[in-house]
């Protein structure tokens, strides 16, 4: 059940209010909406993203970067520290944030994507199934 504060700030169209209310909800410092736009996904929210970070992650590619890697493979993308991972998947961008343990989800409006939301933490973390369906819950409530 998606968390009151969430709900609200989804039901006014308010994606800034929402994200800052995941990440709250989440115990996360920062966090990002993407949207899809002409084939790309484009920052439209973002909670605590240094201005240098923004400018860098403003567009993203399908299929780079845990935003690109969750619209493209539709589905969550999770990593338990972005500033040692070595798996290709962190772009040099979301190093930038100083954040370490990311989660990355796609909104999907039934089979249609329509965007990425992302979350991550200042430490080091695993996420669990029940956070990553939540979020995975909360995605979809903002892709309508």
């Amino acid at each position: 059940m998606i968390p009151l504060p969430i709900e609200t700030a989804a039901a006014t169209g308010n994606l800034t209010a929402a994200l800052a209310a995941t990440a709250d909800h989440f115990g996360c410092q920062a966090g990002t909406i993407h949207l899809l736009r002409d084939g790309v996904l484009k920052l439209t929210a973002h909670h605590n993203i240094p201005p240098p970070v923004v400018q860098i992650i403003g567009t993203v590619p399908m299929g780079k970067g845990i935003a690109g890697l969750a619209a493209e493979r539709r589905e969550p993308i999770t990593i338990c520290n972005l500033q040692t991972d070595t798996s290709g998947q962190a772009r040099p961008g979301a190093k930038a944030t100083g954040m370490e343990g990311s989660l990355a989800v796609p909104m999907l409006a039934g089979s249609e994507l329509r965007g990425v939301l992302g979350i991550a933490k200042a430490e080091a973390y695993d996420w669990s199934e029940t956070e990553t369906a939540l979020l995975t819950e909360i995605a979809a409530r903002l892709a309508v």
